[in-house]
């Protein structure tokens, strides 16, 4: 996905299958986190979700307060099968042609029927994003779109873990507030979050897999300069669209590349402000020296890359 462009986002939800055979329900269908997800790439500007909502009651007030507008598709035929799909095709449609202004579609379905509105969608030069549970998930359809993420039930523990978490920075941030300590409060908050135990991403063990490395190989083959760390995660998402590298024990794409670095398949290298891929046998960047080189070593305390000057 383009990092330097904010996209427009329409999201459309085929409910019905969303909760069917995927460990969520009506009643705890929670969409924060596929909403969380789809900010970071942009602003969802249209949201709808379909299905014969007199069997789903309970989602309807969660729904609304995401601001999503309920398109009620009773059964229309004798097998209960609605028309909900149907529905969400033609809208999609429409609004594709209909609003340019929108250049990104999520479709939160695992359902294979998809799969020709998302060929035609990309084929008006929309990017697509899919959404559904992994287990109730078509790989055709995960094939058919720009990126896929899966979705999960949260459990009861993480939701609790959740509200205890806001409720803790609710009460350090008031107490900050009261006796103007708010800066010592956010050290404090720091630290436990620091000392607290790691999460799957962080506890799994890290390991990179041959697909990566074949993108990077041939990124790096095919390219006689420098590459932004973007454009290589973009080639592995057009490769694989449901790949997160969290899945593999990095809870980073730059400790993924970081690792890769470690192997020798690649050397990343500081350009001002910007850190850019090269290939192994590449030399480094000369970096400037002098006061202004002082300057810049000590904003760059907190980047996450180590200097390139100290690792050759």
């Amino acid at each position: 996905m383009d990092t330097k462009k904010e996209h427009r986002i329409a999201l459309f939800l085929d409910f019905e299958n969303l909760v069917t055979n995927t460990g969520f329900t009506a009643a705890n269908f929670d969409l924060q986190p596929a909403m969380d997800r789809l900010l970071e790439r942009g602003k969802v500007v249209f949201r709808r979700a379909y299905c014969d909502w007199s069997r789903f009651k309970e989602a309807k007030g969660n729904l609304h307060e995401f601001g999503v507008e309920l398109i009620d598709v009773p059964p229309s035929t004798r097998s209960g099968k609605n028309g909900a799909d149907m529905r969400l095709v033609i809208d999609a449609l429409e609004l594709c042609y209909a609003r340019e202004h929108i250049d990104t579609f999520a479709i939160a379905s695992g359902d294979s029927d998809f799969c020709p509105l998302a060929y035609k969608l990309r084929e008006n030069g929309r990017q697509l994003i899919g959404l559904a549970v992994k287990e109730a998930t078509s790989p055709l359809f995960v094939k058919a779109c720009d990126e896929f993420i899966y979705l999960r039930p949260r459990t009861r523990a993480e939701k609790d873990k959740e509200k205890e978490k806001r409720a803790h920075e609710h009460e350090e941030g008031s107490r900050g507030r009261k006796h103007g300590k708010g800066h010592g409060a956010g050290e404090r908050q720091g630290k436990e979050q620091a000392n607290a135990p790691k999460g799957k991403a962080e506890t799994q063990k890290a390991e990179v897999p041959e697909s990566v490395v074949e993108v990077v190989q041939r990124l790096l083959a095919r390219t006689t300069g420098s590459l932004n760390p973007s454009a290589i995660k973009e080639a592995i998402v057009r490769k694989e669209p449901d790949f997160d590298e969290r899945d593999h024990g990095f809870s980073s794409f730059a400790k993924l590349l970081a690792a890769l670095e470690q192997e020798g398949l690649l050397k990343r290298v500081q350009q001002g402000r910007q850190w850019y891929v090269v290939g192994p046998e590449s030399a480094p960047e000369p970096q400037p020296r002098g006061r202004g080189a002082r300057v810049q070593e000590e904003e760059d305390e907190e980047e996450v890359y180590p200097d390139p000057v100290d690792d050759f």
